[in-house]
């Protein structure tokens, strides 16, 4: 199958971006990512640079393939990451644009990389429990209700890919934070520090220049993991009571 790219390149943080066209062939077996890789192949073979994007595990579990696709962060299906989209979704002469995170608490480094950075800071400020639990416990030595921990696990898949950023009108980061304050403050070991966590989390949020959730939904819809946006509803309550006491 023959596609047409529109790819955004950018050689530096302080240099204009363009979206630049280029031609590929792709197999509609290979993942999204693979097909960049066949373009690159191209390009380097031609004496060009390459496109520069994030990958790792290519598991959909490491959050690294952070990208605009026509549009919508990670591609057009609903809780997959774009390293687990396949080229099968498109069909033959399609065009496609793809392009990185943009948002100002995402800087761009090179083409479709970004500085993620900001989100290990905001769980640097908090993300963690730092009181000494122990080794672990016998399996039920500690009761936690069957909805609690279910909540909880869901809140913790959240895999700091950045999508929901990328989708908010307001460049907001609170779906990523409102899921580890709320994964951490659900759990007994968390549930220690979760007045401190949750303020110093979201006083960083801010620092980073991320945007304020006004409750478009747009980061529950991009989210590869599905996070529901109850999540931020948890942070908020969590936030005044914290501040309030």
């Amino acid at each position: 199958m023959k596609l047409s790219l529109k790819i955004w390149r950018q050689e530096g943080p302080d240099k204009e971006g363009r979206l630049v066209r280029y031609q590929v062939e792709a197999n509609p077996h290979m993942s999204f990512l693979e097909m960049i890789d066949v373009l690159n192949e191209q390009l380097i073979k031609a004496g060009e640079d390459p496109v520069e994007f994030d990958h790792d595990c290519r598991e959909g579990i490491c959050g690294s393939c952070n990208m605009v696709i026509n549009g919508v962060p990670h591609g057009p299906l609903r809780g997959t990451a774009a390293c687990q989209l396949h080229m099968r979704h498109y069909k033959d002469g399609d065009t496609i644009v793809i392009e990185p995170w943009l948002a100002r608490g995402f800087p761009i480094i090179k083409d479709l990389v970004v500085d993620r950075s900001a989100f290990d800071r905001i769980i640097a400020a908090g993300g963690y429990v730092s009181v000494d639990t122990g080794s672990a416990p016998d399996a039920n030595a500690i009761p936690i209700e069957k909805v609690k921990s279910d909540t909880a696990f869901d809140y913790a898949t959240c895999i700091g890919c950045g999508a929901c950023v990328a989708a908010c009108p307001n460049a907001s980061a609170s779906l990523f934070t409102a899921s580890k304050i709320a994964h951490l403050a659900l759990l007994p070991q968390g549930d220690a520090e979760r007045k401190t966590r949750v303020v110093r989390m979201v006083d960083q949020m801010e620092k980073e220049g991320f945007g304020d959730c006004s409750n478009h939904g747009a980061c529950e819809v991009v989210c590869p993991k599905e996070i529901p946006i109850d999540a931020i509803a948890f942070m908020r309550r969590e936030y005044m009571k914290a501040v309030l006491s």
